[in-house]
């Protein structure tokens, strides 16, 4: 069996990783020239952490990541509304992890080509279109740097190509376009002083009007990234998105310059990152089927959503190695079937959920009921509503770590 894996992102290269661990050939392809550490900071859930250790990762993610203490909800004063323990804290066997999007990337590249060989991804290579045979899929590329067409033959073709993905396009032609909530993310990375104990997830006021995210990702110097959302417009269908566009600090600091907390100086966190990347929070509905015969979707390509459970990245995660143990029990015809079933089942109630934003919706009704912050929180929320929030937080993030814990290996040899 032979996968041809469109996308070198994180999902595409976990595909890559556990489809070899499973002994199944496989190449990736990638429009981008070269594969370089672009983007900003990202959180990897416990279950996927499981996932990478059992490919012998977990070693690398832990010498690039900052293991998460804990999560911690706030007002714009920073006044703690909720603080939940994170990872093995959280009772998980294995950590959480704030790491670098780009060296993650980097990681698993790397590991990639030790364990495949050099030729296993090729960039430069963008999908066209692709055409299903009785025997396997056949893909139409062009060298983005010749012009050059390019064809290459598989028994599974996988679009892990994002967002914009082209073989969704292919397979989904009146898919219809990007839906927006109205809120705009800037983003970035500075270096700056520990907060609080260092390890901590700090997510301050609500994006109903504006919001903050804080978290290190990194175990040797002190970088700290921040996500910057803020309400603007009301929403609606947008038809493109642009994540490497430049963002400015004239457009995002005015919303935070007066938000100086005890604990971070958010104007000052803001203004020293030396790059600012900004777009708008948007998502897809779901899927009522993904692919069709050998053709298959995995991560954004399949089920973009919200980024306000820290959860997308994992989920790609978790579809690679799902899709690995799918082929590998079911073979090239049935597998991609089984593993849209397990997977489709699982993420489609995460893709609404981050819609919910019910974290959000709490924190909002601590501003209206104590717009000048508050000394102890239950002064402010009854229990039922701080148990109704933690509630929340689950749905669009964890696993039952009982669960996780004790679920076999998806490993297959």
């Amino acid at each position: 069996m032979r996968v041809l894996i469109v996308g070198a992102g994180i999902g595409g290269l976990s595909a890559a990783l556990s489809l070899h661990a499973a002994g199944i050939d496989c190449v990736v392809v990638d429009a981008a020239a070269e594969l370089r550490p672009l983007g900003v900071g990202i959180n990897l859930q416990p279950h996927a952490v499981r996932e990478l250790t059992e490919l012998g990762l977990g070693e690398r993610i832990e010498a690039i990541g900052v293991s998460t203490s804990f999560q911690v909800y706030t007002d714009r004063f920073g006044c703690a509304i909720l603080s939940l323990p994170r990872g093995r804290g959280a009772g998980y066997m294995w950590p959480q992890y704030s790491v670098h999007r780009g060296l993650l990337q980097m990681t698993l590249l790397e590991a990639v080509c030790e364990r495949l060989g050099d030729k296993a991804v090729r960039a430069g290579l963008a999908l066209r279109d692709f055409t299903e045979t009785p025997d396997g899929v056949v893909a139409s590329l062009r060298d983005t740097l010749t012009g050059e067409p390019v064809e290459l033959t598989a028994d599974v073709l996988v679009g892990a190509d994002g967002i914009h993905s082209t073989v969704r396009s292919r397979l989904h032609p009146d898919d219809g376009p990007l839906l927006w909530n109205g809120v705009r993310i800037w983003r970035g990375i500075t270096e700056i002083r520990p907060f609080l104990d260092g390890r901590t997830l700090a997510v301050i006021g609500s994006n109903s009007s504006r919001k903050l995210v804080a978290f290190p990702i990194s175990p040797g110097r002190p970088l700290v990234n921040w996500v910057a959302e803020v309400k603007v417009a009301p929403g609606g269908p947008l038809f493109a998105a642009d994540w490497s566009r430049e963002g400015c600090l004239e457009e995002v600091l005015p919303h935070f310059a007066d938000w100086f907390l005890p604990w971070l100086d958010v104007p000052g966190l803001l203004a020293g990152a030396e790059r600012i990347l900004e777009y708008p929070m948007v998502d897809r509905e779901p899927l009522p089927w993904w692919g069709r015969g050998r053709v298959t979707l995995l991560g954004d390509a399949a089920h973009p959503m919200y980024p306000v459970g820290s959860n997308g990245g994992s989920q790609a995660v978790l579809d690679a190695r799902m899709l690995a143990r799918c082929l590998a029990l079911y073979g090239p015809v049935e597998g991609p079937a089984a593993y849209e079933e397990d997977r489709r089942t699982a993420t489609t109630p995460l893709v609404l959920a981050n819609r919910e934003m019910p974290i959000d919706k709490t924190v909002a009704l601590v501003t209206e009921r104590a717009p000048l912050g508050f000394h102890d929180i239950s002064e402010v929320l009854t229990p039922a509503e701080m148990a109704e929030m933690a509630a929340g937080q689950r749905r669009i993030t964890d696993m039952d770590a009982r669960f996780l814990n004790e679920r076999p290996s998806w490993s297959v040899s």
